[in-house]
């Protein structure tokens, strides 16, 4: 099964070093919580993995092929699939539309194809739709698929973007921030889902300060201070590291 790895992965903007060897894997079939204060280098990892940033040293495999030089939608088509600190999602189109749009990078019509509306244009169409409407089930959504997405409240926005990145047919996924502006209740239900992910053999790389969230679903932590990685292990082990109590609060 599809896993991934870093190894002295480092990234530099000029003479700010935002990630400093960074190495750890993501194993088959696990959420990982990679979690630090602002500005120790999480969203830059994700940016790292996805093909947005290129590393200054050190590489990013994926499933044992290496993703130096793939851009964003080669690596989305090789099974990595991400949602953003800030919702990113097509505001005037439907919800459905949205999930939909996440099978780009595996279409396989032409443009003269969807011009003439090809029998294989159909064909793949109505798969397209039968697969994002699953995606919509699978996070509780289906009984929006057809309202707009601007119209949704915010809660289910959050969702949505996860079904769209689930809509693509991932082996992997990364969650960044999924828990941001979330009550109590929603946030319950998000771990639900995280965990159900999970157990669909999903592998999940998960960005969160809501601590309990993170903690309460996480089956290791990765975690960062400065671009720097200070310490992995067990929910249960970290949060007793003293490299960790003083990047979170301080000597």
């Amino acid at each position: 099964m599809a896993h991934l790895l870093l190894n002295d992965v480092s990234v530099h903007f000029g003479g700010l070093q935002a990630l400093s060897e960074v190495s750890f894997e993501l194993r088959p079939g696990e959420v990982l919580g990679l979690i630090g204060p602002n500005g120790a280098g999480k969203t830059t990892i994700f940016n790292v993995i996805t093909g947005v940033y290129r590393v200054s040293g050190g590489e990013v495999a994926y499933a044992g092929r290496k993703l130096a030089g793939l851009k964003p939608h080669q690596i989305l088509a090789a099974g990595i699939a991400r949602t953003f600190q800030n919702i990113r999602l097509f505001t005037a189109m439907t919800a459905l539309e949205n999930v939909m749009v996440a099978q780009h990078c595996r279409t396989r019509a032409g443009v003269l194809g969807a011009v003439l509306r090809s029998p294989a244009q159909r064909r793949e169409e109505a798969r397209i739709r039968e697969q994002a409407r699953a995606a919509l089930d699978f996070v509780g959504l289906a009984n929006v698929a057809d309202q707009v997405a601007r119209n949704l409240p915010y809660g289910l926005q959050r969702r949505l973007e996860i079904a769209r990145a689930l809509g693509s047919e991932p082996n992997t996924i990364l969650l960044d921030e999924p828990a941001a502006g979330l009550n109590p209740s929603e946030s319950r239900d998000l771990m639900d889902l995280i965990r159900r992910i999970r157990d669909r053999g999903l592998n999940v790389l998960l960005v969160e300060h809501d601590m309990k969230v993170v903690m309460g679903v996480s089956d290791r932590l990765v975690v960062l201070d400065h671009g720097e990685l200070i310490c992995q292990g067990r929910p249960d082990e970290v949060k007793k590291n003293k490299r960790v109590i003083e990047a979170y609060l301080g000597h």
